[in-house]
């Protein structure tokens, strides 16, 4: 009740949100590109700012203390994602599931086709269980090391499995933000996933194009220093087609809709039990280790062993800090209705279809850019403009669409964002690293802009659906 009371007395004028939007972008992007910063600490610089703002508004402590405490309750789920995630990819590396996938990955994909491969197993793996994170923190895993171990920069090999996951999950009917995206817009699910084809297709081909390309300049007799990986898994007792049981169950789980902290917990228990199974002399305290503190890579090699020391609960703990901070600052946002009252400005500037889907687009990419979560660019942007699409009799599966585009496939892009995080985190390539090669994500709203100016596939009210 005091929250409401609070919002109703805040008044923020079109000029100070711009300007406090601004701001913040420009003390990130300065910090990250002028003095190659770690994101924390412009995160926090723009939390101060946000506060600063706050008081000069006569709004008390506790209007700051809400909006800091809604943010950070947005981020509990996915936080103990981050945590059990990190757990799985120790015990997963300790019971050899992922040096298993490495293993046979090498012996099926040869390095001409590697990375249109990864695009499509991921994509493929994407569609099935829904979540872009589970598929980059298991099969992602794999051919991060896979892919270094060909010769291939890590960056590139992650933009490909970044670009599959996130196909994968916009294109599943079991995705959070596929569901989110229909439900704001009242759309059918189904129809919405249909709608999506008509960007989906053209971006996949793209993608399929450009790796193939980058893969045709590597060479299957020039592998680097890596060439023995496979031998050295071998040696090391890691490989086991038994070692893949714990994703086999995993990913069944997966598909039966269930949430994805329980899907975690099944895989980290079956990747425990099989530790036990196929390394008896493994102790309960050594795999509580692995747990915390990640697998350690015993192989004598130093290149070798940095590919198979993954996980634990401490590599997660760089990305959870800063998901803390960043979902703090879009509380204060959310607080001070500064995306509010920018959304009211860009409604006015729409007067025809092209320009109603580009600030659509536009104002997605800017609610990651200024919240870093990708359910608010959802959720705010399609309440934002729904009501316009109405008004020019424009369907709302256009709407749903453009929110995916813009929305869900950017995040990962965010340095600071929750799934660019996430991404960065497991895969060990920092974000602006991997950027350019995200193919998936940066050609998807271009190519709803493109269909919005047109007028291709953009489907009117009174038009049969189809």
């Amino acid at each position: 009740m005091e929250q409401q009371i609070q919002n109703k007395k805040i008044h923020i004028s079109g000029l100070a949100a711009l300007s406090l939007v601004i701001s913040i972008i420009a003390i990130i992007s300065i910090s990250l590109f002028v003095f190659k910063a770690e994101p924390h600490i412009p995160i926090f610089t723009s939390i101060v700012v946000l506060i600063l703002f706050s008081l000069a508004k006569r709004q008390s402590w506790s209007f700051i203390e809400t909006g800091l405490k809604n943010g950070l309750k947005e981020g509990l789920t996915p936080i103990l994602l981050f945590i059990l995630i990190g757990i799985l990819i120790g015990v997963w590396m300790l019971s050899g599931t992922i040096p298993t996938f490495i293993y046979y990955g090498g012996q099926l994909i040869s390095s001409q086709l590697f990375l249109p491969s990864v695009f499509i197993i991921t994509a493929i793996i994407g569609i099935s269980i829904g979540s872009s994170f589970t598929t980059t923190a298991t099969v992602g895993v794999a051919f991060i090391a896979l892919g270094t171990g060909m010769g291939f920069n890590p960056a590139i090999v992650a933009g490909a499995i970044i670009s599959g996951a996130l196909l994968g999950d916009k294109m599943s009917p079991l995705s959070d933000t596929t569901n989110i995206a229909s439900a704001v817009c009242k759309v059918d699910l189904f129809e919405h996933i249909r709608h999506m084809l008509w960007t989906t297709i053209p971006a996949a081909i793209i993608c399929l194009v450009v790796f193939s390309i980058m893969s045709n300049g590597a060479s299957d007799g020039a592998v680097g220093e890596f060439s023995n990986l496979p031998a050295v898994l071998k040696a090391e007792g890691l490989v086991s087609i038994w070692a893949l049981l714990p994703a086999v169950v995993m990913f069944t789980v997966a598909l039966k809709r269930v949430p994805a902290i329980f899907v975690m917990m099944v895989g980290i228990l079956t990747g425990a039990l099989i530790t036990f199974v196929l390394q008896p002399g493994i102790s309960i305290s050594q795999l509580m280790d692995v747990m915390q503190n990640g697998y350690t890579g015993a192989t004598g090699d130093e290149a070798m062993d940095s590919i198979l020391s993954k996980g634990g609960i401490q590599s997660m703990m760089w990305s959870v800090s800063l998901v803390l901070l960043t979902l703090s600052m879009g509380g204060l946002i959310q607080q001070l209705r500064v995306m509010e009252r920018l959304l009211q400005m860009i409604q006015s500037l729409v007067s025809s279809t092209g320009k109603l889907i580009l600030a659509t687009v536009a104002t997605a990419i800017g609610v990651n850019v200024t919240v870093g979560e990708q359910y608010m660019s959802i959720i705010l942007t399609g309440q934002a403009f729904e009501k316009e699409y109405e008004k020019q009799g424009i369907a709302s599966k256009n709407l749903a669409r453009v929110l995916e585009d813009a929305g869900t496939v950017i995040n990962p892009l965010i340095p600071y964002g929750v799934s660019g995080v996430f991404m960065a985190g497991v895969l060990g390539v920092p974000v602006l690293d991997y950027l350019p090669y995200a193919i998936f994500c940066l050609i998807s709203p271009l190519l709803s802009i493109f269909y919005g100016f047109t007028g291709i596939s953009i489907k009117k009210r009174e038009q049969m659906d189809g």
